[in-house]
């Protein structure tokens, strides 16, 4: 009986001292995701993405990134320790039927640039979530439209 439970507790001391496993709801995944821009993890945060060939769309016209050019881009932000913190209020996930891939749009707040949304695709893949598109919108009332949208045609680029 003894060696038992000496085996139990050697495999609950191991167990405790692994990796924990990836999220598998995709809420808790993006909201690690979020938590890791608003620690300054930047592995963790660029993990979450597919590939390098991933797609990060900014609040700029001009803000259309892959991940691999997105990286140096945020990298300073990160090594402040804070990359930018947002959380969300809202989340809506939409299931590919039979399907490993789902898209979302989510509420999100944030301190510097008010309400925001974000719309994203995620798959799963190899047993975790993995991103592969996301595209955040500062959120504009209608209302402050006609006075904003000559100011931004003059100021674009695209």
């Amino acid at each position: 009986m003894n060696k038992l439970l000496g085996l139990i507790g050697l495999y609950l001391a191991f167990a405790s001292c692994q990796t924990p496993a990836p999220p598998t709801s995709p809420d808790a995944f993006l909201d690690q995701w979020h938590q890791d821009a608003a620690n300054g993890n930047f592995e963790g945060y660029f993990n979450a993405f597919d590939s390098d060939q991933s797609i990060f769309m900014g609040t700029d016209a001009t803000e259309r990134w892959t991940i691999a050019e997105f990286k140096p881009w945020a990298k300073p932000y990160f090594e402040d320790g804070e990359a930018w913190s947002f959380t969300p209020k809202n989340r809506y996930l939409f299931y590919q039927p039979d399907g490993p891939l789902l898209w979302f749009d989510e509420e999100l707040d944030t301190p510097n640039l008010g309400v925001c949304r974000g719309t994203g695709v995620l798959e799963w893949k190899n047993g975790k979530w993995k991103m592969h598109h996301y595209n955040l919108a500062i959120a504009i009332p209608n209302d402050l439209l006609p006075t904003l949208v000559p100011k931004l045609d003059s100021l674009n680029t695209l």
